[in-house]
């Protein structure tokens, strides 16, 4: 069967853990209108009856202003050697820019990558300027493929699972039939808390919290979930606890829904909220969050 990795690539924001959803048919990585969201290496395979494609989501290239910052940009470079093909995506609707050029020029240093040029958000520009882009494109990096899409939508998503066939070598599954992702249902259940605090909060808070859980109970019908909230300064532990814990309150119910269609199962999620000063910059929190430096 036709089968392969296959890394996303990127500025931050561009639509990334959208397209592996999309491609997934099930929410495996969080997604907001806000940079830096994604923070681990996510792999999720893609399964049908003559393929199986593990597509691997990387962190956002980007400035590093800390610590965390240099692991999420070196863990995204490391998948660029590993993979049987790249898709770099690019935001149409904002156009090919300097940060696009920054990582052309990572993937450079692997003469041997084949690259898909995925125009995202296409939904959102002109044919015209869809066809300009094509052709500053061609003189960015010799592509093997340009597919437009709409990752939101779904538009173009079937071209690129069969195009993506056509270079994959022919080889025998990486993974079982049952597997679905590298990360663990606790990983996934953290995110879903990450991804409705930076939903609800204002834009200089979701670079300083991260989640983890704590504890984890599943029973026949029911799972017991405890998620404590990361900050790193106490007034944003005030903003996301709010008046009278209403803020909490507001994201456990929306997180709550998404473990609940994840896991098909009841769920009694309880959250809690701790100051870490400048976690991000230290060593002893990013491996309890598997962030470590390797």
């Amino acid at each position: 069967m036709k089968c392969g990795t296959v890394t996303i690539m990127g500025r931050p924001n561009v639509g990334k853990s959208t397209l592996l959803n999309t491609l997934l048919n099930i929410k495996l990585a969080i997604t907001t209108d806000k940079a830096g969201t994604t923070r681990n290496v996510i792999e999720g395979i893609y399964q049908d009856e003559d393929s199986q494609i593990v597509f691997i989501d990387t962190p956002g290239v980007h400035k590093p202003t800390h610590k965390l910052g240099n692991i999420l940009n070196k863990k995204a470079y490391q998948n660029i050697d590993n993979a049987d093909i790249i898709l770099l995506l690019i935001d149409a609707e904002k156009g090919i820019g300097k940060g696009d050029q920054f990582i052309v020029n990572k993937i450079k240093e692997n003469k041997d990558a084949i690259v898909f040029l995925i125009l995202n958000k296409i939904d959102r520009i002109s044919k015209e300027k869809l066809m300009e882009m094509i052709h500053q494109a061609q003189d960015l990096y010799p592509f093997a493929e340009f597919i437009p899409m709409s990752a939101l939508k779904g538009t173009g998503k079937e071209e690129l699972l069969k195009t993506l066939k056509q270079y994959l070598p022919t080889q025998e599954p990486i993974f079982s039939e049952e597997e679905l992702t590298n990360v663990s249902t606790r990983f996934i259940m953290a995110e879903f808390v990450r991804e409705k605090a930076m939903m609800l909060t204002r834009q200089e808070i979701p670079h300083a919290i991260t989640c983890y859980v704590e504890q984890y109970e599943e029973k026949e019908n029911v799972v017991h979930i405890q998620v404590l909230i990361v900050v790193d300064r106490d007034n944003i532990k005030k903003i996301l606890i709010g008046k009278n814990g209403q803020m909490l309150k507001k994201i456990g119910t929306l997180a709550r829904a998404d473990m609940e269609q994840f896991l098909g199962k009841k769920v009694f999620l309880e959250t809690y909220v701790k100051t870490i000063r400048n976690w991000r910059d230290q060593e002893k929190y990013l491996i309890e969050l598997g962030l470590q430096d390797e």
